[in-house]
């Protein structure tokens, strides 16, 4: 930036495009490392290990887990804060208030930039620090594919098991839905035949008597029949 006026600097940072505010997330670099490199500070990166200087997580050393170049910040493995709602998020942290102590040299282009300044001593060990950090990224996938795949086959064998349980079950309900039809039925016989002979009092029993009984003959009935002949 050339203008001196604080308000024109400001804007000019706050509007910058990615590639320039790129530069404004570097941090120094520890002694050793400064002397290696012949670099005082050096942009952050995924994967670089640093160090808190300041701030709640002072003295916090892991790796950079996130870097966000539009808000102008980092996230740190382990640095979690809650929130009012009790969620737990990583807590955003500056730059500046970190400091370097092992950079990831798994990107040519950033281990090209180091090797400018470099002798050719430093240069071969960033290589070999290089391939060794490769090796270690490929065990870690491994050992993550093999994670997930032991986790597949645990859910694989509890879904078998809840298919075998739920084929098993209806059989057994089956079983027990037709006793209870069969117990049902066979109430229902019990309470009609109940009822049917509970419904019979004597009077009706009398009734059918009569009407299975032939009919008697009374004396009336002759001389109806004697007069019908006669006039005949």
């Amino acid at each position: 930036m050339i203008s001196k006026q604080p308000r024109k600097q400001r804007r000019f940072r706050y509007s910058a495009p990615l590639h320039v505010r790129r530069k404004y997330l570097s941090a120094h670099l520890t002694e050793e490392l400064l002397l290696k490199y012949n670099r005082r500070s050096f942009p952050l990166a995924k994967g670089d290990t640093v160090k808190v200087m300041r701030g709640e997580f002072k003295d916090h050393v892991e790796k950079i887990a996130k870097v966000n170049l539009k808000k102008s910040f980092v996230e740190i493995e382990g640095a979690i804060m809650t929130k009012a709602d009790g969620k737990k998020i990583a807590k955003p942290i500056h730059p500046s208030n970190l400091l370097i102590t092992k950079l990831n040299l798994t990107d040519p282009v950033r281990r090209a930039r180091l090797e400018r300044v470099v002798p050719e001593e430093v240069k071969k060990e960033i290589e070999k620090e290089a391939k060794e950090q490769l090796k270690e990224i490929e065990e870690e996938q491994k050992k993550v594919e093999e994670e997930r795949k032991i986790a597949k086959e645990a859910t694989a064998e509890e879904q078998k098991v809840e298919e075998t349980s739920a084929e098993e079950e209806p059989v057994e309900i089956k079983k027990e839905q037709v006793k209870e039809e069969k117990d049902e039925k066979k109430t229902v016989k019990k309470t009609a035949s109940k009822k049917t002979s509970a419904g019979k009092t004597p009077a009706s029993k009398k009734e059918a008597q009569q009407r299975k009984a032939p009919k008697k003959k009374t004396g009336d009935d002759e001389k109806v029949k004697k007069e019908g002949k006669e006039n005949a």
